[in-house]
């Protein structure tokens, strides 16, 4: 109904404090009017109560019991199941590029210690990254060790994660040629 809700937050607690201590409104502004269904003239829907809301939809949550584990080795281990490289495929063009000689994909979800090592199909290293920070992707230009574009196909992304476990994606690559026009 409304695909162009995004959320983000990062709410940072105080031991031995409430997260919300009081009540919170949240406003989700959407750029279409709600307008209830109706299958023939006069028919209405007995769930919408017209006195409440004006018949608008109302909704209501809570967040009690919704807390951050940390330190926790099931959740990290789950966590591993988020580990992707998009996009994937890839043909010959990815949102992230900037300009036309660059050539981009990201792995994303990563923890923030981890080793990424890229072999193609024979088991050649490729490319190995080690990551130690806190963002949670890590840009992959599409060359090798040497600094040399890597060949259309499929690559082998092994990702591993001190303490917690490994990943194993397989991603291809349709790539394109060095477009030198208007350089």
């Amino acid at each position: 109904v409304l695909r162009g809700i995004g959320w983000v937050g990062s709410a940072m607690g105080i031991e031995g404090t409430e997260l919300l201590a009081t009540d919170v409104r949240i406003r989700l502004n959407v750029t279409k009017k709600y307008v209830p269904y109706v299958t023939y003239p006069g028919d209405l829907d007995p769930i919408i109560d017209p006195t409440q809301n004006n018949g608008l939809p109302l909704y209501t949550f809570g967040t009690a019991g919704f807390a951050t584990e940390n330190n926790v080795a099931s959740t990290a281990k789950s966590a591993l199941d988020l580990i992707n490289v998009v996009p994937n495929p890839y043909y010959a063009f990815s949102g992230y590029e900037t300009s036309r000689l660059d050539n981009r994909i990201k792995f994303i979800n990563l923890p923030q210690s981890c080793t990424i090592t890229i072999f193609n199909v024979s088991g050649t290293l490729v490319r190995k990254f080690k990551k130690d920070n806190s963002l949670t992707y890590l840009d992959w230009d599409l060359k090798n060790a040497n600094n040399i574009p890597i060949a259309g196909g499929v690559y082998i992304c092994h990702v591993e994660v001190p303490g917690v476990g490994e990943k194993v994606i397989k991603w291809f690559g349709a790539l394109r040629p060095i477009d030198l026009q208007n350089f």
